[in-house]
């Protein structure tokens, strides 16, 4: 199977994957649920990247999810850099995962009739994490990657996080905690 220029023009950064299996796996997840979702690629360069932040959030869903990727791979190559041996980080696993984190997002979301990204029926059963699990899954990606997928929201305050899933977890968590808390103030 060869990736879609649509996928590989949305997530140019799936060249970072040395395995080219694990790249291919890893963009079929995209091509599947981009299939199953409502949601186009021009959507995701448009709509907000969370819908916890309120309606005058700029930051589009793909500016967030590619800045959450190239954060995890820096912290990667530096943790690689200073712990070397002590605390090695899978760098295709890292990179696969910070990808496929909000994969599942594409599930959850619908459009209103103004075209507004919106919670689906869906999304108030299953939250991102947990439909993201299932596509990977269906696509072949390894468990490592799957973790990832599971544990990179709260959901994963309740399991024991590989190093890369910590990685990603806080990378997530740094591109989105100061949009929230600009609410608050």
């Amino acid at each position: 199977m060869i990736m879609t220029e649509e996928i590989k023009k949305l997530w140019p950064e799936l060249e970072w994957i040395s395995d080219p299996d694990l790249r291919e796996k890893t963009a079929r997840t995209w091509e599947l649920a981009l299939e199953r979702s409502v949601l186009t690629p021009d959507d995701l360069n448009r709509i907000p990247f969370t819908l916890l932040c309120g309606p005058d959030l700029k930051v589009t869903f793909m500016d967030h999810k590619r800045c959450v990727v190239h954060v995890a791979r820096e912290a990667g190559l530096k943790m690689n850099e200073f712990f070397r041996n002590d605390l090695p980080v899978n760098m295709d696993v890292l990179i696969a995962g910070a990808i496929l984190a909000d994969v599942g997002k594409m599930l959850e979301y619908e459009l209103d009739t103004t075209g507004k990204a919106v919670q689906g029926k869906y999304g108030q059963y299953l939250r991102h994490p947990f439909s993201g699990v299932s596509l990977a899954e269906e696509c072949g990606v390894p468990p490592e990657v799957c973790h990832i997928i599971a544990a990179h929201a709260h959901e994963g305050d309740l399991v024991k996080r590989t190093t890369e899933a910590y990685i990603v977890h806080h990378a997530d968590f740094m591109t989105f905690l100061p949009f929230k808390s600009r609410l608050i103030m």
